[in-house]
């Protein structure tokens, strides 16, 4: 059936085209078969939408996700979904789930991101047919998609094909020439099947899940950039994309995903990094990557582009679980000994452990994303109630100890069951028109899929779209609201070469329906809920009632007034497969 929508703001994406009132008429192909004036466009039999005093947006884009387990179980990506999210990008930080076998993949994916290995394996073992990049899309094709699906080829992925797990994880041992032969060829074989690139990681901070290589950093950390090489010089070749991320401790190399971007007497690479924000516990970090970012595109002829969450960074964790603690030594310990608890409790209580965790989680100058300054760590559960809506500064006043101590006490006595939040970035509000207007970021990494019980930015788009909305209120506008549905659409899908992101006649239809004078119900509060097909699994989510009056996919109507459409996900396909470069 055929969709007109009347009367709504139309933004095509394009940030250079003004809003202005339109029908928009949807034919029963779900292309768009027209964009006129207000009440010229008349089709009998069509489903009406009212989008009077609301906007048309373009589906948004989502470029950093690790949705590759959920997606085999639950396809309709619901909590994307939801919040007008119509594309999103898998295979990212050098983990997919194309080549290897189902233990092995689940063993690089879910203690990283922090993804349940209890649900993850016995999925893969289920379902896994695929052994290559074609007939993994095959198979992504072949499920009742809810949004659109690109990927990446995760770098861990093919080396660890490549090379045999054991070998893909041992310092002293680079691939040899056989083997790096033999990934070429899968990359190439990836690029063929119309995958965007290659996806790789150097932060020490992601780990090997299973009993096998408990705590081995994931294959792609032990590849020198020396071995990398002929990939990256197939990617430029093939105009395809390199995603990746620096050693976050040091991070010295991320120059060498900058100076990998150059195209100085040769063709700029597409690179894009994570993240660029406005940390609490190192606030020159941002202006250090921002000038770096500039320099090396304009001065080098780069095609470099860092990826920035657009609202305040806030994690949620129960315990000492999170990847967070990967960052420094004594953090590290705690999490290596996750498995053995009374191990793991009988380091706490040594009192050397306990002078060195103190050192660490203080030192000034030292490299952090988490600002570890335990007075921003506030309780939020707790089997003792009196704990809760206290912060361990509070805690260790009250006892008369270190609040170290009183972090660590607790943790002792209540394991994952206390549970607290901290925001690590982007908390000052006054930085956002930077953030919004830098050139060289994509606005990106909600990392939707993974950690699904320490963050939720499911809802990221429409955050930046009412802060923008606030801003122009108030008179002193950030920017224009075309430029920020751009950034948030038409930027992305044109940067990844996806035919994404842009209305306009005869493009296939994914576009949400917003209604703006309900913003004030997006808001940074998270709540809880469950992945009904990960056996109820529960995972923080983001509600905003009122906000997304209807999410169209391909032309056909998901979700309206809050509500998915009968059967969502698991009988009829709206999404597809975007191939790289190709229009649908």
């Amino acid at each position: 059936m055929s969709i007109l929508i009347r009367n709504g703001l139309f933004f095509s994406g394009d940030k250079d085209e003004k809003a202005s009132k339109k029908d928009v008429l949807i034919d029963d192909l779900g292309r768009i078969q027209e964009i006129a004036e207000p009440n010229s466009i008349e089709c009998f039999g069509a489903e009406i939408i009212n989008a009077e005093r609301k906007w048309i947006v373009p589906g948004f884009v989502d470029s950093h996700t690790h949705y590759d387990a959920e997606l085999l179980a639950s396809p309709g990506i619901k909590e994307s979904a939801r919040h007008g999210v119509t594309t999103i990008i898998l295979g990212s930080c050098s983990v997919s789930a194309v080549f290897n076998s189902p233990e092995d993949t689940a063993d690089s994916f879910t203690r990283v991101e922090a993804i349940p290995r209890e649900m993850m394996l016995p999925l893969l073992q289920k379902e896994k047919t695929w052994n290559n990049p074609k007939e993994w899309k095959s198979y992504i094709n072949n499920l009742p998609l809810g949004v659109n699906v690109a990927s990446f080829i995760g770098h861990s992925d093919i080396r660890m094909k490549a090379m045999g797990i054991q070998r893909s994880l041992s310092d002293e041992i680079s691939a040899s020439e056989d083997e790096k032969q033999i990934m070429l060829k899968m990359l190439n074989e990836a690029l063929d099947a119309g995958f965007i690139g290659l996806s790789t990681m150097d932060n020490p901070w992601d780990k090997m899940d299973g009993d096998r290589y408990w705590s081995h950093k994931t294959p792609s950390f032990y590849s020198s950039w020396n071995e990398r090489k002929s990939l990256i010089e197939l990617l430029r070749k093939r105009d395809a994309i390199l995603q990746g991320a620096p050693n976050l401790v040091t991070r010295v190399n991320a120059l060498n995903y900058m100076l990998a971007s150059a195209g100085i007497f040769r063709k700029p690479l597409k690179t894009t990094m994570i993240a660029m924000m406005d940390l609490i516990g190192d606030r020159y970090i941002y202006p250090l990557i921002a000038l770096a970012s500039r320099s090396i595109n304009i001065l080098a002829n780069a095609d470099f582009r860092m990826q920035s969450p657009p609202c305040p960074f806030t994690v949620y964790y129960d315990g000492v679980d999170s990847v967070m603690f990967e960052e420094f030594p004594s953090g590290e310990a705690l999490r290596n000994l996750a498995k053995e608890l009374d191990q793991r409790n009988e380091l706490i209580t040594n009192v050397e452990f306990r002078d060195n965790f103190k050192k660490e989680i203080k030192k000034k100058f030292a490299p952090k994303v988490w600002h570890k300054d335990l007075s921003k760590a506030v309780i939020l559960d707790c089997p003792d109630q009196s704990l809760v809506s206290k912060n361990f500064y509070q805690i260790a006043e009250e006892k008369n100890i270190h609040p170290v101590d009183a972090f660590l006490d607790t943790i002792i006595l209540y394991d994952k069951k206390i549970r607290w939040t901290t925001t690590i970035a982007n908390d000052r509000k006054e930085k956002y028109r930077d953030l919004y207007n830098f050139k060289y970021n994509l606005i990106s990494f909600s990392d939707a899929g993974a950690h699904l019980n320490n963050m939720a930015f499911y809802n990221f788009p429409l955050k930046m779209i009412k802060i923008v909305q606030e801003s122009i209120d108030k008179g002193t506008p950030i920017m224009t609201m075309e430029k920020c549905i751009w950034r948030l659409t038409k930027e992305q899908g044109d940067w990844f070469d996806l035919d994404c992101g842009h209305l306009e006649k005869g493009k296939i239809a994914d576009l949400v329906i917003l209604n703006p004078t309900h913003f004030d119900s997006i808001t940074e509060n998270v709540e809880i809920d469950t992945i009904s097909e990960f056996d109820n699994y529960e995972r923080l989510v983001n509600r905003n009632e009122g906000v997304v009056t209807a999410v169209i996919v391909g032309g056909k109507v998901i979700f309206k007034n809050e509500n998915f459409v009968e059967n969502y996900g698991t009988d009829i396909k709206y999404g597809r497969f975007l191939e790289k470069g190709k229009s649908n």
